[in-house]
């Protein structure tokens, strides 16, 4: 504008872009939050919280168990309602297993970034697709290596607490 080089004719067509792109990711992120809205009327983070007080082998065992149901979930919700909805549930249960609550959100928050760029679910991944305007079976590929990098992480955090609360 400046400079006035500035080809106004670009501007339509930029603006329909814009659009686009931002209806695309809002249809993907309301979707999500229909999702958590019927997983709550249906009484499912209840149930999932009942299943998992009662799990044999302590502090491993519903570390593996809630790992396996934040992949899960974070492929199928955005992060911030599965945290909201089953949260306020499952953290007293780590509390109450031992294991300490900042450690318990490492491990779920990393779970849920596996679940969101984990086929054939992921919201992450096809609203990734569609900024970069990538075929979801073409970029199927890559991303393999970038969710085999997450989980290493994952496990290596899930394995050694102090990872996350060594300097607390």
């Amino acid at each position: 504008l400046i400079s006035r080089r500035f080809d106004w004719r670009r501007l339509f067509p930029m603006l329909v872009e814009t659009a686009a792109l931002s209806g695309a990711i809002l249809l993907i992120i309301g979707t999500a939050t229909g999702m958590a809205w019927g997983l709550t009327q249906s009484g499912f983070s209840r149930s999932l919280a009942a299943a998992m007080t009662g799990l044999p082998g302590g502090a491993a065992t519903f570390i593996a168990v809630s790992i396996l149901a934040f992949t899960i979930l974070g492929s199928v919700l955005e992060g911030i309602p599965a945290i909201v909805l089953f949260g306020p549930l499952l953290f007293p249960i780590a509390r109450a297993v031992g294991v300490h609550e900042v450690h318990y959100a490492m491990v779920i928050i990393l779970a849920m970034g596996i679940g969101l760029f984990a086929p054939p679910f992921g919201v992450g991944y096809y609203a990734a697709c569609a900024i970069g305007r990538v075929d979801p079976a073409e970029g199927i590929r890559p991303i393999w290596g970038y969710l085999l990098a997450l989980l290493v992480g994952l496990i290596i955090v899930a394995i050694f607490p102090w990872i996350s609360i060594g300097f607390l």
